[in-house]
């Protein structure tokens, strides 16, 4: 028994971007799906724009991956799907992650041996190679990992985090070892990587994609005073304290 699939990676229109442990990234050169002139059209100057479509190939050997629900596009091999969900205190543990961090409830586990393609995107998939460390997620990002990682959620720092922000109260984290795939609307060679050590970093808006749990995150105004922050015209900021690093948008905020 065995499978083989063809025209995927050796084809002249795909190339391979990235690859991490069982985490392949592919780009489509052109989208040569259309059917119309307005389509050709608009792939053109999407293509010219670096605007691809991408997806994620991920392989198993007797393995496990956790991914969002309603991602996988199809698999092929001797692999057998779970909700990753224990019982019923499984079930109320993940809709308050779920509710917590803006996330889905339920993500499927695979295990087994054989392949699985995701839905094509047109943003850009991260891999992060989580080396016994924890980071904290944004919102909507997670796409896939190895189940070796821990996700779960943690609290923000204090309530005005949220209550000023106009954020949740929770954001998802990934602790332990494995790979970890995210679907960000910028490319990881633009994002701007800041290392603080016992210092601060403050964001005027959804910048930040990812940063390490060991920092405190605050929403703050950007003055002293009322008046300060009006003066300069910012207003609210995030404020990232501590030792750790934060991972930056320079060019497009997250929302």
């Amino acid at each position: 028994m065995g499978f083989r699939i063809n025209n995927l990676t050796d084809n002249s229109n795909t190339v391979v971007r990235e690859k991490l442990g069982g985490f392949t990234v592919l780009e489509y050169i052109k989208d040569l799906s259309c059917t119309s002139v307005m389509d050709a059209t608009a792939q053109y100057y999407m293509s010219q724009s670096n605007m691809r479509r991408k997806q994620l190939m991920i392989e198993l050997n007797n393995s496990e991956i956790m991914m969002k629900a309603g991602a996988m596009q199809y698999t092929v091999g001797r692999m057998e799907m779970t909700t990753g969900i224990n019982g019923l205190g499984g079930l109320v543990s993940g809709m308050f992650k779920s509710a917590a961090s803006g996330t889905g409830t339920v993500k499927p586990h695979y295990r087994g041996t054989g392949t699985i393609m995701l839905e094509p995107t047109y943003n850009y998939i991260w891999l992060i190679d989580v080396d016994n460390d924890e980071v904290v997620i944004e919102d909507g990002l997670f796409l896939a990992c190895d189940t070796s990682l821990n996700i779960g959620v943690t609290a923000r720092s204090n309530f005005s985090s949220a209550a000023l922000g106009g954020e949740g109260l929770f954001n998802m984290t990934a602790k332990g070892k494995g790979v970890l795939a995210l679907e960000a609307p910028v490319p990881a060679e633009e994002t701007v990587v800041v290392e603080l050590e016992n210092d601060e970093l403050k964001v005027d808006g959804n910048f930040a994609m990812m940063w390490s749990n060991t920092l405190k995150f605050t929403v703050e105004k950007s003055g002293k005073t009322k008046i300060g922050s009006a003066a300069s015209g910012e207003g609210l900021v995030n404020v990232y304290r501590g030792t750790g690093t934060v991972w930056l948008s320079p060019l497009a905020s997250y929302s």
